[in-house]
C-alpha cells in the first residue's frame, strides 16, 4: 500500500507540473468516455459550502467552434497589436507568443472547447465590497476547472485555458443556450497534443513566493 501510494503521490505531481497550455492539438477525436473520466475527478474539486456550481458544455460541432473562434480571434488581434504592434516574427517575440498567435488563428481546429459555466447563486464572493477586483467567487469554480485539466492529463489529453472569450459572454450566451443565472467563467480548448507534454514549466521559485509570519518575509533560503 506504501509503495502505491508513494508511486501516486509521483504521478500526481508529475501532472502537476507538465500540464502546461497546449496550442497545437491534433485532430484525433477525444472519446466520450475519456472527457466523462475527467469531468468525473473535476467534482471533488473544493468548492465553497459545497453548493457546486459548475457546469460545462462540452461544444464539438464545427459550426459552434468556428462562431466561438470568431468571437476569440478578434480579441487576440487586439492584444497582440497592443503588445508587439499586431506582428508575429519568431526572432522578435518570445516563442510563447508566436503560439499562443497560432492557437488563436486554429481555435475551430481542437476536437474540443469545453465553455466552463458557474449558476451565479452558488457563489458566495466575501471580497465585492473592498473597491478592488473581486475574485473570491471563483474559488468555488477554478479549483474544479483544474482537476479537470489534470484528469485530462493523467490521460495523455491536454488542454489549454482561456478566459477572453468571458468578454464576450452574452454572444456565448446566445450561442450556446446559457440560462441568465449562469455566467461564463473560462474556455478550455481539449485535445490529443500534437507534440510531447512539457518536461519542465517556468515558474517562480518557492522561496520568492513564499513569506513566513509577514509579506516579503522569506520563510525558505534561495
Amino acid at each position: 500500500m506504501a509503495a502505491l501510494t508513494q508511486a501516486s503521490t509521483s504521478d500526481l505531481a508529475t501532472a502537476m507540473r507538465t500540464t502546461g497550455t497546449c496550442r497545437y492539438f491534433r485532430p484525433d477525436p477525444v472519446p466520450d468516455e475519456v472527457l466523462h473520466s475527467a469531468f468525473d475527478d473535476a467534482r471533488f474539486g473544493p468548492q465553497g459550502g459545497n453548493r457546486q456550481p459548475v457546469r460545462w458544455i462540452v461544444v464539438r460541432s464545427a459550426e459552434r467552434k468556428q462562431a466561438l473562434a470568431d468571437l476569440y480571434l478578434p480579441m487576440w488581434k487586439g492584444y497582440l497589436e497592443a503588445v508587439t504592434g499586431g506582428t508575429v516574427e519568431a526572432k522578435a517575440l518570445p516563442r510563447t507568443v508566436a503560439d499562443a498567435d497560432h492557437f488563436a488563428e486554429h481555435l475551430a481546429d481542437a476536437p474540443a472547447i469545453v465553455v466552463v459555466c458557474a449558476e451565479l447563486s452558488g457563489l458566495h464572493p466575501t471580497d465585492h465590497e473592498l473597491g478592488r477586483l473581486s475574485v473570491v467567487g471563483g474559488a468555488s469554480i477554478y479549483p474544479v476547472m483544474q482537476n479537470f485539466c489534470l484528469s485530462l492529463r493523467a490521460q495523455g489529453v491536454a488542454s489549454a485555458v482561456t478566459t477572453l472569450l468571458c468578454h464576450h459572454e452574452p454572444a456565448v450566451r446566445e450561442l450556446l443556450e446559457i440560462p441568465d443565472e449562469f455566467i461564463t467563467a473560462a474556455h478550455v480548448a481539449v485535445g490529443y497534443p500534437e507534440k510531447p507534454f512539457p518536461t519542465r514549466l517556468t515558474r517562480t521559485p518557492v522561496a520568492e513566493a513564499v513569506s513566513s509570519e509577514t509579506f516579503g518575509t522569506p520563510l525558505f533560503r534561495s
